[in-house]
């Protein structure tokens, strides 16, 4: 149990009012994301998905993280847009308007713990571990977003080989840096909202979205080096796999299955259990 955090009953924590009001809000913030095309139709549905579960079945904490990270990343992948496109757009499965699967694979987890939180009323574990999966989706998007623009190419993280920008598997100074940032921020975004609903310091919270984050970030990072799908396509290798003509590209390397999404998703999930074993490790 959390010290000095006044959780309710089981049967209290199923707030219908909060469902709600998980509803309205992430169907407002769909609609923005949608009209500056930051989500597409589905993705905007995805949104209202993982927000409604996340917002009705957590708390104003849980909502408020996945608000900040959807914003920042919102805001990141409309950064320098133009440049990211010529630099490494062809070699993205998808382009910056997300879709219901991109939703899923990076909210999914999330809300499930969500919505484990609200049924079965195992606060400490679970907060530990949803903050570990914001902070890792989040650290991998702001390391994908910031990394494309390094000025010095990508090492592929298993053998180190110099790869092209955009390349699944290749990292940047830039792109670790921004990785860690964005798990600071969650971090921090969940110290801050845990003060300001319950009133309660919880300092390890910080250390256990680093860790997380970056772990899952670079478990991502490994999975996009050795078993995600990529394709041959006339420009070199890619995620996508088709051209927009609907031509098949012949598989080059990785699982057929493991596509991006399902990669984010995994990552997720790791950066999620590494960060409830930090806060469990420092707090036993």
């Amino acid at each position: 149990m959390m010290h000095g955090v006044a959780f309710l009953p089981l049967n209290a924590m199923i707030d219908i009012p909060r469902i709600a009001s998980g509803l309205v809000l992430s169907a407002a913030i769909g609609a923005v994301a949608y009209r500056r095309q930051s989500l597409d139709r589905s993705g905007w549905l995805g949104a209202v998905l993982t927000g409604t579960l996340t917002f009705g079945f957590g708390s104003w904490t849980w909502g408020c993280l996945l608000i900040v990270f959807f914003v920042s990343s919102s805001a990141l992948s409309h950064f320098r847009q133009a440049q990211k496109q010529r630099i490494a757009g062809e070699k993205f499965e998808k382009g910056g308007r997300r879709d219901i699967w991109q939703a899923l694979a990076n909210g999914g987890a999330g809300a499930a713990l969500a919505l484990l939180y609200g049924l079965t009323h195992e606060p400490t574990v679970l907060l530990a571990a949803y903050v570990g999966v914001m902070a890792t989706v989040t650290a991998d998007t702001w390391a994908t977003e910031i990394g494309v623009l390094s000025p010095h190419p990508p090492r592929l993280i298993t053998s180190g080989r110099v790869v092209s920008p955009g390349t699944s598997g290749g990292v940047t100074l830039y792109g670790l840096g921004a990785s860690a940032a964005g798990a600071f921020l969650i971090g921090a975004a969940a110290l801050a909202l845990m003060i300001a609903e319950y009133r309660n310091w919880l300092p390890l919270l910080l250390p256990a979205a680093l860790v997380g984050g970056i772990a899952g970030s670079l478990f991502d990072s490994l999975l996009g080096a050795t078993v995600q799908a990529m394709y041959r396509a006339p420009s070199g290798e890619t995620e996508k796999r088709a051209s927009r003509e609907g031509r098949t590209y012949p598989l080059v390397r990785g699982w057929r299955w493991m596509n991006n999404d399902m990669v984010n998703f995994l990552s997720s999930l790791v950066g999620g259990a590494v960060a409830a074993g930090v806060y469990a490790g420092l707090s036993g």
